[in-house]
C-alpha cells in the first residue's frame, strides 16, 4: 500500500519542481501544485530528497525525524510524493530523482525483485546492532521503521457484547448487523481474517490457503454491506451506524474514538504491516540516506514519532519511553504483539496479482 492509508496526493512529475525544492531551507514537502511547505530545520547546503506519501504522516515525520535530523547534521530534508511506479521508471532510466524512499515493505519486496533497490549495508547502521529489531523488519533491500495494523472495529451501542475475534465477526447470528471488509482495490484483500474466522491458528496462516479463504469469505458475503475501497470509508460507515463492525486501519478507529463515537476495536487477529526505508538503485546521496535511516532508529526518535502518529516502533527500547496509555494502541506493544501477526510480504509479492484477479472475479460473480 502506498498513499491510500493517509490520503492521495497529486504526484510530482517535473524536474522543475525538484529544482524548486532544492532552494527550500529546512524540511519541506512539495505538493502536487508545485508549491513547497517548509518548516524549520538545519539550513546547510547538503540536501536529501525523500519520497513519502504526504499528509499527516509527513507532518509527523517532519516534526519527529526530519527537523531534529537537519538540526543535528545540517542535512536539509526535502520530501516529495512519488509513487513507487515512478521511482521504478526513473531507476530503469538510470536517473532516480530521490535519495531515499519511505514506503511499505511489500512495495520494497517488489522493487527488490525488479532490481530497483540498493541492498542494505547494515554495517552502516549502528542503531540496528543489538537493538532487538525483529528480523522480518530487516530485509535485504529495506529497513523497517514503523508498524501499523488492520484491526476489527465495532459499535459498542449496537452489539450486546464485544466480538473477541474474527470468528465472532463472521458470526452474524450472535453478533447481528451489517459488516464491511476491505476490497482488493485499496490494498491486500483480507484473506487472513477469513482464515482466522475459519479456525486457522495465527502461526499457521502462511502460505495462505486461498481456496479456504474465499470459501470463508463467501459465508459472510451476504452480510457485508460494502467492501471498502478507500481508507476513510470504513470509519464513515461505522460512524454513521451503517455497519456495526468493520475492518479498518487502526489509526482511523482512534480518530472515531477521539470524536466521542461509541466505537471500540479488537487487537486479536490484527494484521501488522511495516513501513520502512529503501534506497533506489543508483541514488546519488546514499551517505546522507544511511545517516537519516540510522537516526530514525534511535529509541527516542522512534518514540517521538509514535506519540504523533499511529505508527508503532520497530525498536523494542522505544516502547519503554512510551506511557501505558500510548502502548495500549501500539501494534508492537508487548500485549498486542502476542495477539496479532505480521503479513508475509514475500508470499503476497509472489501471489498478489493472482489473488487480486480472483478477488475481482469473486466480487463480480
Amino acid at each position: 500500500m502506498e498513499d491510500n492509508r493517509i490520503g492521495r496526493r497529486t504526484v510530482l512529475r517535473t524536474a522543475a519542481a525538484l529544482a524548486a525544492a532544492s532552494a527550500v531551507t529546512g524540511c519541506g514537502t512539495l505538493m502536487g501544485n508545485g508549491e513547497s511547505r517548509t518548516s524549520s530545520g538545519g539550513g546547510g547546503k547538503k540536501r536529501l530528497v525523500v519520497s513519502n506519501s504526504g499528509g499527516a504522516y509527513n507532518d509527523a515525520l517532519t516534526k519527529a525525524i526530519y527537523e531534529p535530523f537537519a538540526k543535528e547534521t545540517g542535512i536539509t530534508v526535502t520530501t516529495v510524493n512519488y509513487q513507487s511506479a515512478q521511482v521504478i521508471a526513473q531507476v530503469k532510466q538510470g536517473r532516480p530523482q530521490v535519495d531515499l524512499m519511505d514506503n511499505g515493505l511489500l512495495i520494497f519486496q517488489k522493487m527488490a525483485r525488479l532490481e530497483c533497490l540498493e541492498p542494505v549495508d547494515y554495517d552502516r547502521l549502528k542503531n540496528v546492532k543489538g537493538a532487538g529489531i525483529a528480523q522480518v523488519q530487516l530485509a535485504e533491500h529495506a529497513v523497517g521503521k514503523n508498524v501499523w495494523a488492520s484491526v476489527m472495529a465495532y459499535r459498542t451501542d449496537s452489539l450486546k457484547r464485544a466480538p473477541k475475534n474474527w470468528a465472532d465477526f463472521w458470526n452474524t447470528h450472535s453478533f447481528s448487523g451489517a459488516r464491511s471488509l476491505q476490497s482488493a482495490e485499496v490494498d491486500l484483500p483480507e484473506l487472513e481474517f477469513a482464515l482466522l474466522a475459519d479456525g486457522v491458528p495465527l502461526d499457521k496462516l502462511y502460505p495462505l490457503d486461498v481456496d479456504r479463504a474465499f470459501a470463508s469469505m463467501s459465508r459472510i458475503r451476504g452480510d457485508v454491506k460494502k467492501f471498502w475501497n478507500t481508507g476513510a470509508l470504513p470509519a464513515m460507515l461505522l460512524g454513521r451506524k451503517e455497519v456495526v463492525a468493520t475492518s479498518l486501519w487502526g489509526g482511523r478507529a482512534d480518530e472515531l474514538i477521539r470524536q466521542g463515537m461509541p466505537v471500540a476495536y479488537q487487537w486479536n487477529g490484527a494484521r501488522r504491516m511495516t513501513n520502512g526505508w529503501g534506497i533506489p538503485k543508483g541514488a546519488d546521496n546514499t551517505d546522507a540516506a544511511y545517516k537519516l535511516i540510522d537516526f530514525s532508529l534511535r529509541p527516542e526518535v522512534q518514540a517521538a514519532f509514535s506519540k504523533l502518529y499511529s505508527g508503532s516502533p520497530v525498536v523494542p527500547a522505544a516502547t519503554k519511553l512510551l506511557s501505558e496509555d500510548d502502548l495500549v494502541n501500539q501494534p508492537t506493544s508487548p500485549q498486542n504483539l502476542k495477539t496479532g501477526f505480521d503479513a508475509d510480504v514475500a508470499w503476497w509479492d509472489k501471489n498478489r496479482d493472482a489473488v487480486t484477479k480472483r478477488w475481482q472475479e469473486w466480487a463480480d460473480a
